[in-house]
This record gives C-alpha cells, sequence and structure tokens, in this order.
C-alpha cells in the first residue's frame, strides 16, 4: 500500500497556516505520511481556488479540512485510508 498523501494549501505570513503546518508535523512523527506544501502565491490556479479558504488539507487528493484541522479525526481519516470515503 502506497502512504498516504497530504498536500497542504497555505501562504506565507498565515498564522492558521503555520498552526496548521506545525501540527501536520508532528502528526507525522506518530503516523507517517508524505506532505506536500504549495503556496497558493506561487500557483495561479491554487490561488484562485483557495485564496480564501487557506489553509486547505487534502488526503489522497480529497479536500478533508480547511482553516484548521482536527488532529484526531486527521489521524482516524489516515487509519481508515480515505480513499474509500471521507
Amino acid at each position: 500500500m502506497s502512504p498516504t498523501e497530504v498536500v497542504l494549501y497555505t501562504k506565507p505570513g498565515c498564522c492558521l497556516c503555520d498552526e496548521v503546518k506545525l501540527k501536520l508535523q508532528a502528526l507525522q512523527q506518530r503516523q507517517p505520511f508524505g506532505l506536500r506544501e504549495i503556496n497558493i502565491l506561487e500557483n495561479r490556479e491554487a490561488y484562485e481556488r483557495f485564496k480564501d479558504e487557506i489553509p486547505v488539507v487534502f488526503v489522497n487528493g480529497r479536500k478533508a479540512f480547511k482553516y484548521h484541522l482536527d488532529e484526531g479525526e486527521f489521524l482516524r481519516r489516515l487509519a481508515r485510508g480515505v480513499k474509500h470515503g471521507t
């Protein structure tokens, strides 16, 4: 089974983004997953899509959280494999 892919849409100077990023990095220590960060200021399509919603977290290609991250729910999604449901 391939590792879970988590994508965080963010931008510099966003305190909510920084908070979610720190939570994700801490959670990686408990449950390994791939984490990719996308700065919406460097990606026009991402900016248009998420400019009013950041931070946004996708798990295995599915939008899972915006603005905040529920750590318990995030770990549950990892455990059950988000590819098969949200």
